[in-house]
């Protein structure tokens, strides 16, 4: 898949896109669960992870002058809160939105971008039978803004963010895939307006056009499913000779698991109160 990150046999599946059955809080333990396994066993993962409505904070987000009303409106409108442990700021998640981690061991071989550009040449993989130009650079104003926001014809889709752990490297990625990304957008726009209420803050928030940002359904014009995503995924590790083993966590992976949540969990104390 082009990039040498890619350059595999054999990766583990942990699928948890029944947005149903998955707290969000378990995905980014099991992110962190998974680059312990990759730092002792040396191997890669992808993860896949769909939730009910929740707008994941970033840790800057958490130092919003008026967080407290900013949480109560998004409850207002049915979505959940958490914050999550690696970089970025917020964005919006719910049943048409597939996360993507894609978990290697080795991280320090690697510089830290090479863990974007991985993603980046993995994504354009999967939709290169779209015949439309997928770009990474920073969407200005869109919501999360940074280096490697994936776009076609200048409008938003995905979002990527990396956490290491240990010698381990998760690098996540959502895409939103159905429905309207503009109106996700809108969200966080009125969002940042209640949590800030034009406050000057020495971090400077995104300043959100919601007209910049659409799902892959709006940009490739057809209906598109994550299922939909996930098989083109899995298609594509089978063209290129993949072997992908699913398979539960071990008891040492299920230690790891438990502790992770913990630290998840106290992170998220203060806006659960």
């Amino acid at each position: 898949m082009n990039h040498p990150m890619l350059d595999i046999q054999h990766i583990r599946k942990i699928n948890r896109s029944n947005a149903r059955d998955s707290e969000i809080i378990e995905s980014f333990a099991i992110d962190d669960t998974l680059c312990l396994t990759a730092s002792h066993l040396r191997e890669t993962a992808i993860h896949y992870w769909v939730h009910k409505p929740t707008v994941v904070l970033g840790i800057p987000d958490s130092r919003l002058p008026y967080l407290e009303d900013g949480i109560e409106f998004l409850n207002s409108q049915g979505y959940d809160v958490l914050i999550r442990n690696s970089g970025g700021l917020a964005v919006v998640l719910d049943e048409n939105v597939l996360n993507i981690s894609l978990i290697f061991p080795d991280a320090k071989r690697y510089d830290i971008h090479d863990g974007y550009e991985a993603m980046v040449s993995f994504i354009k993989r999967i939709f290169e039978n779209k015949n439309q130009t997928i770009e990474a650079y920073e969407i200005e104003r869109s919501y999360c803004p940074g280096t490697y926001d994936l776009s076609i014809g200048g409008k938003k889709f995905a979002g990527i963010s990396q956490r290491r752990v240990k010698t381990g490297s998760a690098v996540q990625i959502y895409l939103d895939v159905e429905g309207q990304g503009d109106e996700r957008a809108q969200l966080l726009k009125s969002f940042y307006d209640v949590a800030l209420k034009g406050e000057d803050t020495k971090f400077k928030y995104p300043n959100i056009d919601p007209n910049v940002m659409a799902s892959l359904g709006q940009l490739f014009s057809q209906k598109l499913t994550v299922q939909d995503v996930m098989n083109q995924v899995e298609q594509k590790f089978h063209n290129q000779g993949i072997e992908i083993e699913e398979r539960p966590f071990s008891d040492q992976e299920s230690e790891w698991f438990d502790n992770r949540l913990e630290l998840m969990q106290q992170r998220n104390r203060r806006i659960n109160k």
